[in-house]
């Protein structure tokens, strides 16, 4: 999931949503729903048969594995795409953990997590029945770090022993390709890292770990006809994926995916859609949108509003978390927020029921102290470092601004995105501008369009003292969400930098490596959660909230499955009248 940018996660932040317990808003409150419960509500078991038709806001572009950001959600390039782990495909909590996809187990680590081996699965078929072997995950790795794939997750290229150099299979043409991936038969594979990663098994389910045909590759142009590994095959892309048509690959067995259940005969992906026209479609259900959901596109406050009143239609909202945090940022580097007690004031001044209020509502966003979402995965451990309750301390934010030599308050300028999409809306900004007024700091908006913004705040040379920000993680857990915004040695002077506040703390690299090292995972959330805490308590960010999705799915659309790992709807599970 991140504010994940171009080279990180900023740009890919709409196609990668992160984490929730699925639930069904009725009328008078919200009730938990499954696939049991579906199941019986429908009269029975799950139907094979029919077409699910997929209603997105931004186009399935870049259809090919080496450039697609995405990891193990429930989303459309799941179902064409295996890797070597998945997520577990289950409601809730049980939805955070990864499971063997081809491989047989999730990875079998060395003494010091530094080497990871697998094996695949017996009987694994691309879709023309040719077999699916090492070497063909291995090319499939490779070509993602050719430059014309880019667009991808950078792990690989930071993980990998040689991987920073690498160049891909493209240039590179020696037999053996990028060295520190070896295939010693067709069914094993054995990853050397520059560095213990205990979190290697999460990395897996990303689509780069796809396999690919060598004979099969057509370069820049595999995306039109990617060989598949899953259950459905594509059959029509069109508009650089504004159409997907996929239809079953006949050579898939369920009996080596426990995972992907794919009940419907074909999967209509129509995006590039407005999402007002998305939730419109889905609310009225006429023809084939009665079978049609979205991966993309939320409610907003006042469809909900609209939604309060229909009882059978709330029936038909899903509700995720995604697990990622809107915060106020810092840079210590610009006056006045070098100084701690100003960072405290503002931490203490934040109104946070009026920021949720800006945000969509309580409906729509969860108050945050913490930098981590409030979830066992990512290893969240409740803290406050500076109490204020849901509505600020004026008081004890005027005490420390005096405290600071900023007794007869302070003008302060905050940087925000004009865009608006209720997370760094200018009514985001307003309700901070508000909250810190009554504790004594004028606050002066600058919002900056979005491209603006982006190369604003993520620019070493240009960044601002105070805007807002947020940031997701690619998966589950502490560790893609703190290292990329507070390790030290991840500081980019050159190009995107997502450490806002420059932090580069010995102590809190070495813990960043030392929680790497675990492939115990529960134990590794415990430490990201302490680390959470200690970061917090420098004040170098102030956590506003986390976002919560709401989604209509079609009235003939069974077995609802949303997972803490993404807060999408798991198209994989679902089936249709």
């Amino acid at each position: 999931m991140a504010e994940p940018g171009p080279s990180r996660h900023l740009t890919r932040t709409a196609r990668r949503v992160a984490a929730a317990a699925v639930s069904v808003v009725l009328a008078g409150g919200a009730v938990a729903c499954g696939p049991k419960d579906e199941g019986a509500k429908s009269g029975g078991a799950p139907q094979k048969g029919g077409t699910l038709t997929v209603l997105n806001s931004e186009p399935q572009s870049d259809f090919d594995p080496a450039r697609l950001y995405t990891s193990g959600g429930g989303k459309v390039p799941t179902l064409v795409f295996r890797t070597l782990t998945t997520r577990n495909r289950e409601n809730g909590a049980a939805g955070t953990k990864a499971v063997p996809d081809l491989a047989t187990d999730t990875g079998r680590p060395s003494k010091n997590a530094t080497v990871w081996t697998y094996t695949l699965k017996d009987g694994l078929k691309f879709e023309d029945g040719s077999p699916i072997t090492s070497a063909d995950i291995k090319y499939g790795i490779e070509r993602s770090f050719a430059p014309e794939l880019s667009g991808g997750a950078p792990y690989l290229r930071d993980w990998l022993v040689g991987g920073d150099t690498y160049q891909g299979p493209y240039k590179d043409k020696s037999k053996d390709g990028l060295t520190s991936i070896r295939t010693p038969d067709e069914k094993t594979l054995v990853f050397h890292l520059r560095k213990p990663e205990g979190e290697f098994p999460l990395l897996a389910t990303q689509t780069q770990f796809a396999p690919v045909p060598r004979k099969k590759d057509t370069g820049t142009k595999y995306e039109e006809h990617p060989v598949s590994s899953g259950p459905y095959k594509v059959v029509r892309n069109t508009g650089d994926g504004e159409h997907l048509l996929l239809e079953r690959n006949p050579h898939w067995s369920e009996k080596t995916d426990k995972e992907r259940h794919a009940y419907p005969d074909t999967i209509d992906v129509k995006s590039g859609l407005d999402p007002a026209v998305i939730n419109q479609r889905l609310s009225t259900g006429s023809g084939a949108d009665s079978a049609a959901v979205t991966t993309d596109t939320n409610l907003g406050p006042a469809e909900l509003a609209q939604i309060g009143s229909d009882r059978e239609l709330g029936k038909r909202i899903g509700t995720g978390h995604f697990g990622y945090t809107t915060y106020l940022a810092f840079n210590p580097k610009v006056k006045p927020f070098d100084n701690p007690k100003v960072r405290q004031a503002i931490s203490y001044a934040v109104n946070r029921r009026s920021v949720v209020n800006a945000a969509g509502g309580s409906s729509l966003a969860e108050p945050a102290t913490t930098f981590l979402p409030n979830q066992k995965s990512f290893g969240y451990t409740p803290a406050d470092p500076f109490p204020a309750g849901r509505t600020g301390n004026p008081d004890k934010a005027r005490e420390l601004l005096k405290a600071a030599g900023y007794g007869k308050g302070l003008t302060v300028t905050l940087t925000h995105n004009t865009a608006k999409n209720f997370e760094t809306s200018p009514e985001v900004a307003t309700a901070v501008q508000e909250a810190l007024k009554k504790a004594g700091i004028t606050v002066k908006l600058a919002g900056l369009e979005d491209n603006d913004y982006k190369d604003k705040i993520h620019s070493i040379k240009d960044e601002p003292g105070f805007f807002i920000s947020r940031w997701g993680a690619d998966w589950p857990s502490g560790g893609p969400f703190l290292a990329p915004i507070f390790d030290g040695r991840q500081i980019v002077k050159d190009a995107s930098n997502f450490n806002h506040a420059q932090l580069d703390d010995p102590a809190v690299n070495h813990e960043i490596d030392e929680i790497n090292k675990l492939t115990d995972l529960e134990a590794a959330a415990k430490r990201w959660g302490a680390l959470d805490n200690r970061i917090g308590e420098k004040a170098l960010s102030v956590p506003l909230f986390h976002p919560v999705y709401k989604r209509l799915y079609g009235k003939d659309v069974k077995n609802i499955v949303i997972s803490d790992w993404d807060g999408v709807l798991d198209i994989s599970q679902v089936s249709v009248k």
